[in-house]
């Protein structure tokens, strides 16, 4: 009796996973939705080197694909099918071999302000303490309230937590989407609207990663692809390749569908809050993937002029 191999696989997955929670409860959705598809899954849950460096900043120990250089691996050895990540998460360039299957729809992609004795970024005192680790929020944070303290904050959405709890800083911030996917949505003080707080490059969106020649997965995850989310998320992480972007980049790039229209908004900062933020927009209508990218593409060119007249001008 012949097998048909593709069929077989397409419904026998396992998901590579970081071990947080925050990680597990995004795997542990990505699983009961393809169930709901008919598919057996299991979860391999893994340790990577970015959640194991937790004393230096990301910047300084090799960038976002920390998170994801171990599920990769797993993915090249045949161990999994499949890897679920935050796609803030993931660089924007994938290794040879690799490939984004998949976006999903996006949950909040909104920052939030978390602390247990201010209500709102306004409330703090003039010299408080405000913990973060993304260099994209220090430079707004610093252009909103110049005179507080900003302290490194790494480490696990629990881990994070517990340290304001703790009384070693403030206030902290964090993005909405990670607290209200773990039932934490009543940390939440306050959000910052993106006119004042612009997000990172598909922030509160899940992407999955496959390998490039695994068609059969990339079939499977068709049932998951929210277009809508992926069409932002295209232009948003085209800024951000246009512009060398990573961890250790102070970039934000939010963008929005109206219709058949895309709007998008750029901005780059200066952690050190030694000069003004530079902003960048544009909007046009997008059919696919492609014309979001060039979408993003455009607003990231705006930005590099912007970026080049401010440093020329202080020259």
């Amino acid at each position: 009796m012949g097998y048909d191999w593709q069929a077989m696989v397409a419904h026998k997955l396992t998901i590579a996973t970081r071990e947080s929670r925050l990680a597990l409860w995004q795997a542990e959705h990505v699983k009961t939705l393809l169930e709901q598809q008919g598919h057996h899954v299991t979860l391999l849950g893994m340790t990577t080197r970015g959640d194991q460096i937790l004393d230096r900043s990301l910047s300084k120990v090799g960038g976002k694909g920390l998170f994801v250089k171990e599920l990769e691996v797993a993915l090249e050895a045949g161990q999994a099918d499949l890897a679920v990540h935050s796609l803030k998460d993931v660089p924007m360039e994938l290794p040879d071999g690799f490939s984004l299957a998949c976006v999903m729809e996006r949950e909040d992609p909104r920052d939030a302000w978390v602390s247990g004795r201010y209500a709102t970024l306004a409330d703090l005192p003039h010299g408080a303490v405000v913990g973060t680790s993304s260099l994209r929020r220090v430079a707004l944070l610093r252009a909103l309230r110049p005179d507080l303290k900003i302290e490194p904050l790494r480490g696990n959405l629990d881990t994070r937590l517990k340290k304001l709890d703790d009384g070693l800083y403030d206030g902290i911030v964090l993005a909405a989407a990670g607290l209200k996917r773990l039932g934490l949505e009543s940390r939440i003080r306050a959000t910052f609207e993106p006119e004042h707080m612009l997000p990172a490059a598909g922030q509160g969106a899940l992407g999955i990663e496959v390998r490039s020649d695994r068609a059969d997965v990339a079939q499977a995850l068709q049932c998951l692809l929210h277009t809508p989310t992926w069409l932002a998320v295209s232009a948003e992480r085209a800024v951000s390749r246009v512009m060398g972007g990573s961890c250790s980049m102070p970039l934000a790039a939010y963008a929005t569908l109206q219709g058949d229209v895309l709007n998008i908004r750029a901005t780059w900062g200066d952690p050190e809050g030694a000069v003004p933020l530079v902003h960048a927009q544009a909007q046009g209508p997008v059919a696919d993937g492609a014309a979001a990218t060039r979408l993003g593409e455009q607003v990231a060119r705006q930005l590099q002029a912007r970026v080049q007249q401010q440093q020329a001008s202080r020259s």
